[in-house]
This record gives C-alpha cells, structure tokens and sequence, in this order.
C-alpha cells in the first residue's frame, strides 16, 4: 500500500485529524491536492503561521499569527466549501492549552460536516492529552517511481536522452527528497557534469546525510573482488546478484538479497570481500561502528541502533558492513545491563526479517558460536559463508595480488610457487605482511628486496592459526560436517 491509498484509507475511516510527519512540505501538499480532488472534488485550504490561509480567496491572509483563529475558522467554514484543512507545523501549537480545548472541541464538527485537518510537522511530538484525537503517519521519502518520473521530466525538459542512464541516477536517487534531487540535478545545466560526474556528486550528498551520525561511517572503495584470492565460491554467489538491485531485476520479480553473514579465521580476507562487494555492485559502503552503539542512558542504545537502520534505509540502496558482528549481537545476555543488548538484537533481527529497502547486510564473525540461533536462521540472512585459510592455489594468487601492488613491472620476477608451498597455514594477511616485512629489511640495507627476503619473513611469522591451532580445527570440524557452505 502506497502513501496515497493509506491516506484516502484514513480520510474515509472517520480520521477527522491526521498528523503526517515530513520535511518535505510541498511535496505533501501537492499529494494532498491530489488526494482531496479524487475524493471529494475539493480543493485544500492550506494554513501557515505568518501568512494565515494563502490558497483560498474567502479566507485569505485569515489567521495569521494566530492558530486558534485557524481552527475557529474551520468551524466557521460552510458545509460543502471545503473539506480538507492543511496546516503546516500546527504541532507546535498544540501543547498550548487553549489550542488543546479546541482540538477537541472541534472533533463534533468536523465529523458531522465530514471535515478533515491534517496537520504536518517534522517530529511525533503530539501532546499526550489528544493523542486518541490525532492519528500520526510518517510520509516515506520518494519511491522508486516517483523518483523515475522526477528524473525523467528534468531530464526531458533538458533535452537529454533520458534512457541513457536514468536507472542508474534512478538508484541513485533514493533516499533524496523531491527537492534535493532537483537541486542536484540542477547541476547537469550549471556544470554540465557527465553521467560519472553525477553519480559522484550523489554519493557526496549521501555521505553529508551520513555524517548526521556518527554512529555510522562512510567508506570509498577502491578494492575489487579481482583483488581477493580464492573464495570462488563467494565470488561466483555475487556475481550472479549483480544487477538485482535494477528496474529490470524488479520488473522480472526477483527479490533484493537481504544478505550475507562471513565467517572464519581473522586475516581470511572478510572484510576485503565486504567492500569489494560495494565496488562490483556499485552501491555505498556504511560501516557500523560498534564502540558508539550502546550507551549508558536507559533507551539510548536502542535509539541510536534504530537511528542507524533508518538512515541506511534512507539512503539505500547501500550496503551496511557489520564488523564482527558477533561482539554486539550475542545470545549469551549479560545480566548487568538491565536488558539492553536483548532489546537491541531484538530490534535488528526485526528489522532484518521485515526491511523492505534495499540494504544489504553484510557480518563478519571469527565464529558464530554466540551469535542468536535466530540471526543464523534462513530469512535474516541469504546466505552463510566458511572464509578457510587459502590454500596452495589461492596463496600463490594472494602473492602475486599483493606483488603487483607494490611491483607492477618486477612482480613476475619473485618465485611465487616456492613462496606458496613454504606458506601453509598462512592467511591473506599473513601473506601481505610478510612482503611489507621483506621490503622493510631491504630498504633498511639500502637494496631491492628478493624472494629471499621473503622466505625469511616467512620463517619468522608464527600463523594464528597455528598459535590457537585447536580453535581453528575445532572450527574447521564444525564447516565441513556441512552445516555452511565454503566461500
């Protein structure tokens, strides 16, 4: 159900106040417009603080500087005159007591004359006293069709072909209100910005919203899944949702992936995978950052997480990258905490089930032995991934990555299958620093450093993986019984 079908449904169901929380006023108004001409073949009469009601000749400039006039005026309106009233920012009137009186006093009218208020404001601030008078409802930020048509006129009336790219700015755009796309897609005639242009100049505008927060940061991406040795499995799972998040994906009936939780030894290269999927899917990376979640304020730490999950709705489509998410959702309540991380897993395994934007969530965990049995069930997420040590195939691509790094031209020169074999047990990590150890020692001799070097950084490294070598076979045990599949 759409925003429009839920307000004709709240008008014919004797809602005779109904308070809509936005910040976009004119957009409201003109929905508003809409919506009284299909039911009752009425204009609205639409009311503000300093210049009174501004759209009808009979009460023009009426009210001004005086919100219980506006309501007296209402009362006062003829049957068949006019029968929705829109006043914008009336809630900050309402805790008023005379305001409060009159509110209530006017419901009889309004219902025998079947007259209607709608009040807007930018928070659910309604006094507790009419709260069963006033029924709220938030207006959602453009869909993906309005957002399609405001995109489709601008760019017609520019004489663009619109087909070109008006997907993708299409994506793009959701999260924008309808004012702030037309502000930046004012800047196709002012700078003449290409399509690429454009698209940067979005992601910019996004990362303002994001930093509102900062409970939550922002990431450019530069890493490719061509960057990630081995996890073939993994690769091959993402490639094949690529393009779900398009027009075309919808129109064929596909459902948005919700997800992927990334599970193995540290170092395995998880959280690589969590941005190269932001690269290959061209979507904004957001990192929740776990140290600022929770709070010692009864009720902060719930609200900064829902916080958190509004504003990655807002912006979506985009990817929200959990690092080790086990240290914040656990099924192991701690009893100091009156009950805060209960209610905030609550929330977000909730929020996982019932989210209808696009935000794909991506976990990483060293294991999911404390994480809640409800978070690993099918549903919350799509998919569950094992991220193993690499082995000999995987490790000697993993060298020849991080070679061309730092050597593109002499890369082929080091032996990268004696390197590979005399690195068992090495994670992608491992492997990285033992080449910036090599480099470190050569530099420090005043020479260019060799495979050599190598091998002996390699002999000096002690793997994790042999340092807790019974957690990580205990683990490995667990993965290949068959319980998730391997990246």
């Amino acid at each position: 159900m759409n925003f429009e079908q839920e307000i004709k449904i709240l008008l014919l169901s004797q809602n005779f106040y109904i308070y809509i929380i936005t910040e976009e006023e004119e957009r409201l108004e003109y929905i508003l417009s809409i919506i009284s001409q299909d039911l009752f073949r009425r204009n609205i009469c639409v009311w503000n603080f300093i210049d009174g009601y501004n759209n009808n000749p009979n009460y023009l400039k009426k009210g001004q500087k005086n919100p219980l006039e506006a309501l007296e005026i209402i009362q006062k309106s003829s049957n068949n005159e006019i029968k929705v009233f829109f006043l914008k920012d009336f809630y900050l009137f309402m805790n008023d007591l005379t305001i409060n009186r009159k509110i209530k006093n006017l419901r009889e009218h309004l219902k025998q004359n079947r007259k209607y208020v709608i009040i807007s404001g930018q928070e659910n601030k309604i006094p507790e006293t009419i709260q069963e008078y006033i029924t709220p409802i938030k207006l959602p930020l453009p869909n993906k069709k309005e957002i399609y048509l405001e995109t489709h006129r601008f760019l017609s009336i520019l004489k663009l072909k619109p087909e070109i790219f008006l997907e993708d700015l299409s994506k793009a755009y959701q999260g924008f209100s309808i004012n702030r796309i037309r502000k930046s897609m004012s800047e196709i005639v002012v700078n003449k910005k290409l399509q690429l242009q454009i698209q940067k100049n979005i992601l910019k505008e996004k990362e303002k919203i994001i930093k509102q927060t900062e409970i939550i940061e922002f990431y450019s991406i530069n890493e490719k899944l061509s960057d990630i040795g081995g996890l073939h499995n993994l690769k091959k799972w993402l490639r094949v949702r690529t393009s779900t998040f398009t027009i075309r994906a919808l129109n064929y009936g596909i459902k948005s992936p919700k997800g992927l939780l990334l599970v193995g030894i540290q170092g395995t290269g998880k959280s690589l995978s969590a941005k190269a999927i932001s690269k290959e899917w061209n979507l904004p990376l957001l990192k929740l950052n776990i140290s600022k979640i929770f709070a010692s304020i009864l009720g902060e730490s719930e609200r900064r997480v829902q916080k958190v999950l509004n504003m990655c709705e807002q912006i979506s489509p985009c990817i929200l990258w959990i690092d080790e998410i086990d240290k914040i959702f656990t099924q192991y309540k701690t009893t100091n905490d009156s009950g805060t991380t209960s209610r905030v897993t609550n929330i977000f395994l909730t929020w996982l089930s019932e989210k209808q934007q696009n935000v794909f969530v991506v976990g990483t965990a060293n294991t999911i032995a404390n994480l809640p049995v409800e978070m690993i069930r099918k549903g919350r997420f799509d998919e569950i991934f094992f991220v193993d040590l690499p082995n000999f195939q995987e490790r000697l691509h993993i060298f020849k990555i991080h070679l061309k790094k730092v050597r593109p031209l002499t890369w082929h020169k080091y032996n990268l299958y004696y390197l590979s074999k005399i690195s068992p047990k090495f994670s992608g990590a491992e492997i990285e620093q033992s080449i910036i150890d090599a480099m470190y020692n050569a530099f420090y001799k005043n020479r260019e450093f060799s495979t050599n070097d190598i091998v002996k950084s390699i002999k000096n490294i002690i793997p994790l993986a042999i340092i807790n070598e019974s957690k990580v076979l205990e683990m490995k045990e667990w993965v290949y019984s068959g319980k998730i599949k391997i990246a």
